[in-house]
């Protein structure tokens, strides 16, 4: 019989050291209150295609890479479908997308950075700002920079690649291990998922491309990092991770984007394969600028005794619609999905994660934290299954909103299906607001009313934020400094 019960994490936090809290507080000192990657460059471009999507643009892309035959044929096939497609009937709003008036391809630079010293000056002053470089030589095992429609800069450990781990962009990942790429290229998430799973595929540029062999544990977290910089842009990138039996991966991607009247489209796609006792943590702190509609499918599969968790934050764009899911494909197979939005004037994060149980002894969370100010929307949207034979199953869904003002709005749409009855789970959600005795008492000790009521989301979201290295926990709680000062969005 179904029952309800309370399931722990199946993963740790990432830092548990005791003075974590007040490391944070000096850091934060430190970062100033404004939206420092709202800026742009001059378009200086070796190619950029015309506005507008057809077939003849699916070949280009795919002739100027090179690609094989199979590859441009999957392309084909798939805007093909894209075209038969209806938009989503569900969610946000997505009537205003203007396919015809997007740039589908924008190829910054020949070739790619080896050195720093490779790439351009004008993409390298931006990555300089948002300080990647300096993040790579404190505590980053490898590093990858995509500027538009490409990889500009990439970089790896040498250890690591002594031990045959494989981190690149995934277009010399197509080249260099075509083998590797055919195996595994959709088979999470095929072409036929949706109308914008096809529409990557059909357009695909950049994104990563990992390898983990067999028991070789990468410590030090791999980042990708992801700009768009042109008006009326898309970025399609493609990620693919596989880890190998018994190997540990953690990926950490940012994203951003100038302020622009006119709206910009990110459509990613990511794909993680988890083998026999693997574990992929995959770590992303996105934070577009309000013109963005970032529509995006991640999924992945683990199979017996893997883990993959997903860990999402989800600020600034227009529209954000992601869902990240996990198959569990093995016994003892374990999901952990933990996810923060916070929704401002005028955008909506409709968000959450999805699972499947399809082995018995397999566990699962979902955890969702939302915020919501001005007129901003959040929707918490999840899906847990657990198929018939999934014995001694376990699973929690939990989703906590907090509204800020009268106008915005917070909603949660769970679905859960059980077909078997040894299994325990649980459902919890709750809303609240900002409580005048907690304000009253914050700002009988000197705070502000706007501080009072940033230390309280801060507390609000210490259980995502929890799960996430230091440094990034750091540049989340001044991202919600600026969501709470209006300063972004």
């Amino acid at each position: 019989m179904a029952t309800e019960v309370e399931v722990t994490s199946p993963l740790p936090a990432v830092n548990v050291d005791p003075d974590r809290e007040r490391m944070l507080r000096e850091a934060e000192k430190s970062l100033p209150l404004e939206y420092s990657a709202g800026w742009h460059d001059a378009e200086q471009y070796v190619y950029k295609s015309g506005k507008g999507l057809s077939r003849e643009v699916v070949e280009m892309i795919s002739r100027m890479k090179r690609e094989p035959v199979w590859m441009t044929e999957r392309r084909l096939k798939a805007y093909d479908h894209f075209l038969s497609k209806r938009m989503p009937g569900w969610g946000a709003d997505l009537s205003t997308i203007d396919f015809d008036d997007i740039h589908y391809y924008m190829k910054p630079m020949e070739g790619q950075g080896k050195t720093w010293e490779d790439v351009p000056a004008d993409i390298k002053n931006t990555f300089d700002k948002l300080g990647i470089p300096e993040a790579e030589r404190k505590f980053l095992a490898g590093v990858s920079a995509q500027y538009e429609s490409e990889v500009v800069y990439h970089s790896l450990k040498e250890d690591l690649e002594k031990q045959g781990v494989i981190f690149t962009d995934m277009d010399s990942g197509l080249r260099e291990h075509p083998e590797i790429v055919k195996k595994y290229f959709g088979s999470v998430i095929p072409y036929k998922d949706n109308k914008f799973a096809a529409l990557n595929t059909a357009v695909w540029s950049g994104g990563s491309f990992v390898y983990v062999p067999k028991g070789v544990r990468v410590d030090i977290p791999l980042q990708a990092y992801f700009r768009i910089n042109a008006k009326n842009s898309g970025q399609f990138e493609r990620t693919l991770i596989i880890a190998e039996e018994g190997s540990y991966v953690h990926y950490i991607e940012g994203c951003t984007a100038p302020i622009w009247s006119e709206d910009s489209l990110h459509s990613a796609v990511v794909e993680l394969i988890a083998h026999k006792g693997a574990t992929i943590r995959y770590t992303t702190i996105q934070n577009w600028s309000n013109n963005v509609y970032n529509i995006v499918t991640k999924r992945a599969v683990a199979y017996e005794d893997a883990t993959v968790a997903w860990i999402d934050g989800n600020l600034g764009s227009k529209v954000t619609m992601k869902y990240p899911a996990v198959y569990l494909m093995g016994p003892r197979a374990k999901a952990e999905i933990v996810s923060a939005a916070f929704a401002n004037n005028g955008q909506v994060q409709d968000a959450g994660g999805k699972v499947w149980h399809c082995a018995p002894n397999t566990t699962s969370t979902i955890t969702s934290k939302s915020v919501t100010k001005g007129t901003g929307r959040a929707e918490f949207r999840g899906w847990l299954k657990i198929y018939k034979g999934c014995t001694d199953s376990v699973s929690a869904m939990r989703c906590d909103a907090m509204l800020l003002d009268k106008q915005c709005y917070s909603g949660t749409t769970p679905v859960i299906e059980v077909d078997e009855e040894k299994v325990a789970l649980g459902h919890e959600a709750t809303v609240s607001k900002v409580g005048e005795e907690e304000l009253f008492y914050l700002q009988s000790r000197g705070l502000s009313e706007r501080e009072a009521i940033t230390q309280i989301v801060n507390g609000f979201l210490e259980p995502f934020t929890k799960t996430l290295p230091m440094e990034y926990a750091v540049e989340l709680n001044r991202l919600i400094q600026l969501q709470m000062d209006g300063a972004v969005g």
